[in-house]
């Protein structure tokens, strides 16, 4: 999403943004809020994904942030390397039809998740005959398509992000269906007017994270 910086976050008290930055930093400004008193119901949302993220207010704040911190911490597990045919077993090797690539010990795992790929038998009979072995033709192949389709990607994901966000906190606006509708219709114009009436924290922020809905040319 554009305008945000990677694991940044955004707190509404109601209708009113009231912290952004850092889960961290955001969820300390939150139980700040909290802990004066403020009974308005709070919702913290990630700017990537719109989605919103809960976090344990119990306690004080530097218990709010252990229990943050060790999420963290247990979300970071390490990959696996390869890529398996559907009905493998084996962790850590690529393999195609019946020859079987295994990781030395030693190997870079460059950050390559491994997960069941499953494909008809000629597709695994091509990858045998290209060079690099399986993984690196997949991989390949993928970041071609990525590369073809980021302008439409980025447009698909900005809307996605966007409905996320206004159905969790403006679904009771004056028209929320019509702004819904000229989102995914790329009518930039439409979805503006549409929330002219709404709180001004939840238009501005919605707006910003549409920011990328309506690139002109782009078929999302």
């Amino acid at each position: 999403m554009n305008a945000s910086q990677p694991n940044s976050h955004t707190a509404f008290a109601g209708s009113t943004l009231v912290a952004r930055g850092t889960l961290p930093e955001v969820a300390r400004e939150v139980k700040s809020l909290l802990d004066g008193g403020d009974q308005r119901a709070v919702l913290i949302f990630d700017d990537q994904t719109g989605r919103v993220v809960e976090v344990d207010f119990r306690g004080r704040p530097d218990d709010v942030l252990r229990r943050l911190a060790d999420r963290e911490e247990a979300a970071v597990v390490p990959p696996a390397v390869g890529v398996a045919q559907a009905g493998d077993t084996q962790v850590g090797d690529t393999q195609v039809g019946d020859v079987v690539e295994t990781r030395s010990a030693g190997r870079p795992k460059l950050g390559v998740v491994s997960r069941e790929v499953t494909l008809l038998p000629r597709h695994w009979e091509w990858l045998g005959t290209q060079s690099g072995g399986a993984s690196a033709t997949i991989r390949r192949l993928v970041e071609q398509a990525r590369r073809a389709n980021e302008g439409a990607d980025r447009v698909r994901s900005a809307r996605e992000v966007t409905y996320r966000f206004v159905h969790a906190l403006a679904g009771d606006e004056a028209g929320y269906e019509e702004a819904l509708r000229a989102l995914f219709a790329g009518q930039e114009d439409r979805f503006r007017e549409q929330m002219a009436s709404w709180p001004a924290d939840v238009r501005e922020y919605a707006i910003r994270l549409a920011a990328e809905a309506f690139v002109s040319g782009v078929d999302g």
